[in-house]
């Protein structure tokens, strides 16, 4: 994965952006929309977009005006200048060849992309993480300045540490919206992320987001987490359910195709979070490996090695299963176990291999149904005969395609 700054037009000067790109080509393209006087870099921001980014979905996320490194003036800007800022990205990233077919929101970023969506046509499915159903809501950050903010026009307010004028027209133009109605009208699949615990925007608003929307739709309980998604564990689980989520409406790429499925290639990037943890994306699936914590890991996912058991295993099973049903044999049932340990050379009798360690696995089958001693001796047999077990035999090969 690779994550380029860069810049594009917004309707008041530049927007500062972050373009996050997998390793391949992009299977989509995905927008990510802030919090209210957050930015693009926020810990919910960069985790979803990097772990998009791992399932081979390049995400734009970028800062709204006059906020991080973005031009023009925050106090000139209201929830309608969010949602300009962000068919202006759309615009972006159409002109680049490709407008985006996921909205991700946090915060009131949610209620934004649930605003712009129809004005987004390329757009198939909207995440919402900790929206409220009425951009409205913001208010309560700074209700005891509210009458003053009306009888004068203007005032400075604190949020979040840092100091931030807010203009009367802002407060005008989030009660002229309308969003229930734009998301009864939404047309794409939505999925509502909440947190029971929010003490910012009440879990409530996810009930009045989905009961407002048509389906399909889902919610996912985002248990124990803040507002911010401040925990690197939150957010990175947040972000593998919305790469999980979001795969049910991505086309299908060629590399999927089943013609082409013994060489669609694997990608293994760092996770960004852990030591160890990696994003292992397979066409259309994706999982993660790392090591266990007395290892230095977080133990989020098996090990390499699990994996090549896993690998093994698997070709083993389908291979006893093909054959079984092939000789049309009584097998109810195929289960393997396996084990990978080192042991001295010298303990292996048939081994070519006579100084050092060598690596061992151990594999015990176990076949149920009503199958005879024969049956049964030639399937374990076969089970020798996978195709994985006949690569880990022989000599194999590894070319360095290309270094970048």
């Amino acid at each position: 994965m690779s994550s380029q700054r860069l810049k594009f037009p917004g309707t008041h000067g530049e927007l500062d952006a972050r373009f996050d790109l997998p390793t391949g080509p992009p299977r989509a393209f995905a927008l990510f929309a802030h919090c209210f006087t957050c930015s693009k870099d926020t810990v919910a921001a960069s985790r979803v977009s990097r772990a998009l980014a791992a399932r081979g979905i390049a995400v734009l996320r970028f800062d709204f005006t006059g906020l991080g490194g973005s031009d023009g003036d925050f106090a000139n800007t209201n929830f309608s200048s969010n949602i300009e800022d962000l068919i202006k990205a759309a615009e972006f990233l159409r002109q680049r060849g490709n407008g985006p077919s996921i909205l991700v929101g946090h915060s009131l970023g949610g209620a934004a992309v649930l605003s712009a969506a129809s004005r987004i046509p390329e757009c198939k499915a909207v995440v919402t993480i900790g929206a409220p159903s009425d951009p409205g809501h913001v208010q309560h950050l700074f209700a005891d300045s509210v009458d003053q903010i009306a009888a004068e026009g203007e005032q400075e307010v604190i949020l979040a540490g840092r100091k931030f004028v807010i203009r009367k027209q802002f407060l005008e133009d989030i009660a002229a919206q309308k969003l229930s109605q734009k998301i009864h009208r939404l047309n794409r699949a939505l999925l509502v992320m909440h947190s029971p615990q929010d003490d910012i925007v009440d879990i409530d608003h996810a009930r009045r987001i989905y009961e407002a929307a048509l389906h399909p739709k889902s919610f996912i309980s985002l248990d124990k987490s803040d507002h911010l998604l401040n925990s690197k564990r939150d957010a990175e689980y947040a972000a593998e359910v919305i790469g999980a989520w979001v795969n049910r409406y991505l086309p299908i790429g060629e590399e999927d195709d089943a013609a082409s499925a013994d060489r669609r290639r694997v990608v293994v990037a760092e996770a960004g979070v852990g030591r160890f943890t990696q994003h292992v994306t397979i066409g259309p699936h994706h999982l993660i490996a790392d090591e266990p914590k007395s290892h230095g890991g977080q133990d989020s996912g098996p090990t390499p090695y699990d994996l090549l058991l896993t690998a093994l295993g698997a070709c083993t099973n389908m291979t006893v299963r093909m054959y079984a049903d092939r000789k049309q044999l009584p097998l109810k049932h195929v289960e393997v176990q396996l084990v990978h340990d080192k042991i001295h050379a010298t303990d292996c009798e048939h081994c070519e291999t006579k100084d050092g360690r060598i690596d061992r696995i151990q594999t015990r089958v176990s076949l149920t149904g009503e199958l005879n001693r024969e049956q049964r001796r030639r399937l374990l047999e076969i089970a020798d005969k996978c195709p994985v077990h006949r690569t880990l035999r022989s000599e194999v090969l590894i070319e360095d395609l290309e270094t970048t």
